[in-house]
This record gives C-alpha cells, sequence and structure tokens, in this order.
C-alpha cells in the first residue's frame, strides 16, 4: 500500500511532520491541515493500538475508545501484518 500514496506531496507532508519539534507544534500544524474528526480518528487508532498491545478485549477497547469493531480489526491487522509502524512509535515512546 505505501507505494500507493508515494509522491512529492505526501514526502512533502511527512518531512514536514518530522520537523516539528514540540507538541505545541503538532497541535498547531494538524489543527491547520486536519479537521477535528480527522485528528480524532487517527488519535483513537493509535489508542486502539495501545490497548491491543496490552492485549485488552474488543468488547472493552470499543467501550472506551467508541471505535467501531471493524476499526479494531483494522488496527489489529496492521499491528500483526503490517509495516510495523506501530511498533517503531510505541518502542521510542517508551524511551
Amino acid at each position: 500500500m505505501i507505494d500507493k500514496i508515494r509522491d512529492e506531496g505526501t514526502d512533502l507532508l511527512f518531512n514536514a511532520i518530522l520537523k516539528l519539534e514540540t507538541l505545541d507544534e503538532c497541535y498547531a500544524f494538524f489543527d491547520d491541515l486536519c479537521t477535528v474528526p480527522e485528528i480524532r480518528a487517527m488519535a483513537q487508532r493509535i489508542v486502539v493500538a495501545k490497548m491491543l498491545r496490552e492485549n485488552r478485549h474488543y468488547s472493552e477497547i470499543a467501550e472506551s475508545t467508541k471505535v467501531s469493531t471493524a476499526t479494531i480489526s483494522r488496527v489489529k491487522r496492521s499491528l500483526h501484518y503490517g509495516r510495523d509502524g506501530y511498533d517503531i512509535v510505541f518502542k521510542r515512546l517508551a524511551k
């Protein structure tokens, strides 16, 4: 899938994100870039990933995050068969 989105615009976006240095800068950039629902959807997915890594049950995750079981399944598939992006982030957050 990554090859389907890789282009000059996506490179610009990801390089811009890599230049952000503080949480406040992230809030400002994403507030300008995304709608509130888009930011919330991304935030929910990373929370779901964290909860799945903690071996929490679907019902608990769905109740806590208010996401559908389809979204939970999608995140779980990414955790198990994806490109290890979540693992990279969670390992770095743990440091």
